[in-house]
């Protein structure tokens, strides 16, 4: 049975931290619910972690995978049962970091391909403490790579807004080339896209990763590496400044 995503609701969903659910199924230290607000592992964004209160008492989520059945990976001995209530909460500071550094993903990725000729993103890896960009074609010299900060630097501190909505796939290739937004990866059978946009289309992405609500969340990046990847394809790592504030969880349970 398909695990309803919560964060998917909004961008607002994403802060959101509390929620109740109901074990659908059980696989060893592996358990599935009928709805969730834990993040899986998948678009190139790591997983939440966090816990789960059940009738024995709370217990740690380790690992979260999967798209359509979602499992939750727990202590081998957490003894829940199909039908038992829990309530889950997610790790906020972990959760903030990777919504910070995704929509700093989208962000650069929209920067570099208006700077520099279309150069694609072709990978992506979105950690809490660091995460990394993969384009192409592209050589990056040290000039683009201080051009590329400061460009997207200028516009964290406009605080554009981050928006989220569903979209067919013509409405996305209407406003976005099909190459910047990466339509080619998606399955044909997809029609109806949740779509992530900065601003007036400073970028327009299809995504199921957490954002945050305006880029002032973000602080300022710091590009700290590139490397070439072979076949014009190179790789640039950055990190994040502590934002000057950061938002609390929105209260109360989904």
């Amino acid at each position: 049975m398909a695990t309803e995503q919560l964060y998917l609701q909004s961008i607002e969903a994403g802060y959101y931290t509390d929620f109740s659910a109901t074990v659908s199924s059980v696989e060893g230290d592996k358990v599935s619910l009928d709805r969730t607000l834990f993040y899986p592992l998948g678009g190139g964004q790591n997983w939440d972690t966090g816990t789960l209160e059940g009738p024995n008492g709370v217990l740690n989520v380790h690992e979260v995978r999967g798209r359509g059945n979602i499992l939750h990976s727990l202590d081998a001995n957490h003894q829940l049962e199909p039908g038992d209530e829990v309530k889950g909460s997610v790790d906020w500071q972990r959760r903030h970091a990777h919504m910070r550094m995704h929509t700093a993903q989208h962000l650069v990725s929209g920067v570099v391909y208006e700077s520099f000729n279309g150069a694609r993103t072709v990978g992506n890896q979105i950690h809490h403490d660091r995460s990394r960009i993969d384009f192409n074609p592209i050589s990056l010299t040290e000039e683009m790579l201080a051009q590329i900060t400061e460009t997207v630097n200028a516009l964290i501190d406009l605080n554009h807004k981050v928006t989220d909505s569903t979209m067919t796939r013509d409405e996305v290739n209407a406003e976005m080339p099909s190459d910047r937004t990466n339509m080619n990866l998606l399955p044909a059978s997809v029609h109806q896209l949740r779509v992530v946009k900065i601003g007036d289309n400073i970028d327009l992405c299809p995504c199921a990763g957490t954002h945050v609500r305006e880029l002032s969340e973000i602080g300022h990046i710091e590009i700290t590496g590139k490397k070439s990847k072979g076949k014009g394809t190179q790789r640039i790592t950055y990190e994040l400044q502590t934002p000057q504030s950061v938002p609390l969880p929105t209260p109360g349970r989904i």
